[in-house]
């Protein structure tokens, strides 16, 4: 089984005592990326088994961990978190430094855990122990995506678990290793005409491609040296030719010759094309207009694949390395490269 986990993340895992928690992180994690509560213990207290220093423990974990992921760690919790009270702290720092928490939840038999806590020699405490933490996962279990959790990867055997592979996965936003070079355009505007002459004397280079889906036309451009487009957003309203611009834009990016994210324009009409009420403002008016003037027989699944087209958009992209950031309306840098709902509105 693989389990994909975004490159900056917060890893919770979640089991009772005896699950494998340690081993597992161990296995699939660097030692400095894993922040355990028993080695918490042990410094605040210096023994790792000290309950009395739980407190004071936690206290140092949760300082480590907002520390690695306001540097752009990935970070990983070795903890029982068995209970909605433990792991909503870790919830609410990966969203205060914008991470996307992952649980990986080991829910082995009881009797696997008891039967492993009895060959341990520093696990003194009795089998009631294990009982409670069992109950507690399977009572809160099901509440792990209200909790915020974006991905949930359970392993319910000690065979699930030695089977499994970690596969930490780039951000959406993460680009990085591309290098360009970019031609970063922003703004167009529903105005074909003039970026059809810009990218003709950016020395981009007109393509006919098959038309994958009706109403996107055969239209594209690519760069003959492998310059790569970056669109900045407000690709639609005011001008007169808004379609063909979302058409241009939509089939480079389909093709890879060019990159976009959405602007404020973008998204408002995508949340119209969604049924939400949004003022006919700005030239919003313009743009529909264009879209009731397709043709009856297509205008429905063009519509619709137009919608996917906009709601698709990454908010932001970090490329070259990180030296470059592309957002429509800027972005503070402790946000670069993260990911949640606060970055993309703030982003627009």
């Amino acid at each position: 089984m693989t389990l994909t986990v975004p490159k900056l993340s917060l890893v919770v895992l979640v089991g009772p005592s005896g699950s494998g928690k340690s081993t597992f992180a161990a296995r699939h994690f660097l030692p400095t990326e894993v922040v355990s509560s028993d080695v918490c213990r042990g410094l605040v207290a210096d023994d790792p088994n000290d309950q009395t220093a739980t407190p004071d423990a936690f206290e140092v974990l949760h300082f480590l961990v907002a520390k690695r992921l306001a540097r752009g760690r990935l970070t990983v919790v070795d903890a029982t978190n068995v209970q909605p009270d433990a792991r909503a702290p870790l919830v609410s720092l990966a969203k205060r430094y914008h991470c996307l928490p992952v649980a990986i939840v080991l829910d082995l038999p009881e009797a696997v855990c008891q039967e492993r806590n009895r060959g341990r020699a520093d696990r003194a405490f009795g089998p009631h122990v294990i009982r409670n933490q069992a109950n507690q996962l399977r009572r809160s279990f099901k509440g792990l995506k209200r909790e915020g959790f974006r991905q949930i990867h359970v392993l319910d055997s000690p065979e699930a678990v030695e089977a499994a592979v970690v596969e930490r996965v780039l951000l959406w936003t993460d680009k990085s290793h591309e290098r360009g070079p970019f031609d970063l355009i922003g703004d167009v505007h529903g105005c074909a005409d003039e970026l059809e002459q810009l990218l003709e004397r950016l020395g981009y280079a007109k393509v006919a491609v098959p038309e994958d889906s009706p109403g996107w036309g055969t239209t594209s451009y690519a760069h003959p040296a492998g310059r790569k487009a970056v669109f900045v957003g407000d690709l639609v309203d005011r001008g007169p030719r808004v379609l063909d611009v979302v058409r241009i834009v939509r089939n480079m990016v389909r093709d890879g010759s060019a990159l976009c994210v959405p602007g404020n324009h973008d998204i408002k009409l995508l949340k119209k094309l969604r049924g939400r009420d949004v003022s006919i403002t700005h030239g919003l008016a313009e743009t529909l207009a264009e879209i009731d003037a397709v043709p009856s027989e297509i205008r429905e699944p063009f519509t619709r694949s137009l919608a996917e087209f906009l709601d698709g958009l990454v908010g932001h992209f970090v490329l070259d390395g990180g030296n470059l950031v592309v957002a429509h309306a800027g972005l503070k840098q402790d946000m670069h490269g993260r990911a949640s709902a606060r970055v993309r509105d703030f982003a627009l």
